[in-house]
């Protein structure tokens, strides 16, 4: 059975009434684990509330790089109280974000600083709690904000585990996360047809190394690229990387399920 190791449930591009319904079409495809993630304080309840609901849905509770300028300075301390909750799996979605401009009134410079704070404050928050960690890296060109949340992962690594989402970097990149504890997971991007070399990656690396993803409601894999994503099409990412490893699709789903169990708390 499939596991969706990172969507985004309580999404407004998802309306409440239609969750149901998203979810029993993840069941029908054969996903059965669905982690969805908190981008901003005010997502914490309602990802609570899907995850006391839907015993198939655990979540992540963290700040998006894009939000880290409208987190409180008391932010960490509010995020505290509600880890201990039994389906709360990871801290996240947090890291650093060097594609979108910096907000208005803000300077770039103060805008990553900021961001790289929150980071570093979610690494130490997840060493504190015994949990492990989902990354978000992009940038408008090179890999600068990987290798700065590599580095700071670095610090942590005897503490805590990592997973950069939503890979799409280089078989080097992969490596260093992986050599030091971490995973990395493959979402619609490993089906687009000017992105080969993620799904050559995903072929390539081994098993217990990579989990699966959607992104939802983000980067819908083809052919249904452009239009909004959800956690069912996790089953047409999995077929697509299976082919290109030469596995079934019960292998791939097989060990990329038990890389989500191991590093995910709570969703055996």
């Amino acid at each position: 059975m499939l596991t969706d190791s990172h969507c985004h449930l309580a999404s407004a591009k998802f309306d409440a009434a239609e969750v149901p319904a998203l979810i029993e079409r993840a069941r029908h495809a054969g996903v059965t684990r669905l982690i969805s993630l908190a981008t901003c304080l005010d997502d914490i309840q309602a990802h609570l509330d899907l995850a006391t609901t839907y015993p198939e849905v655990h979540c992540c509770l963290g700040i998006h790089p894009c939000e880290a300028h409208d987190a409180p300075d008391d932010v960490i301390a509010q995020l505290r109280p509600h880890l201990t909750h039994p389906q709360v799996a990871a801290i996240g979605e947090t890291g650093l974000d060097y594609f979108h401009p910096a907000p208005a009134d803000w300077q770039e410079t103060d805008y990553r600083r900021r961001q790289t704070e929150l980071l570093e404050a979610h690494f130490a928050l997840a060493s504190e709690c015994g949990l492990n960690l989902v990354i978000h890296t992009r940038d408008r060109q090179g890999d600068a904000s990987f290798q700065d949340a590599l580095s700071i992962y670095r610090g942590f690594s005897d503490q805590t585990r990592a997973v950069f989402h939503c890979f799409i970097s280089s078989p080097e990149n992969a490596r260093a996360v992986i050599d030091l504890g971490g995973r990395v997971s493959f979402g619609g991007v490993a089906t687009f047809k000017n992105a080969t070399s993620v799904l050559d990656l995903a072929a390539k690396l081994p098993p217990g190394s990579f989990m699966l993803e959607t992104d939802s409601p983000y980067l819908s894999p083809h052919p249904h690229r452009g239009q909004r994503n959800e956690p069912a099409r996790t089953s047409i990412i999995a077929q697509r990387i299976a082919e290109a490893r030469g596995e079934t699709i019960e292998q791939l789903a097989s060990h990329t399920t038990q890389t989500a169990i191991d590093f995910f708390k709570g969703i055996e």
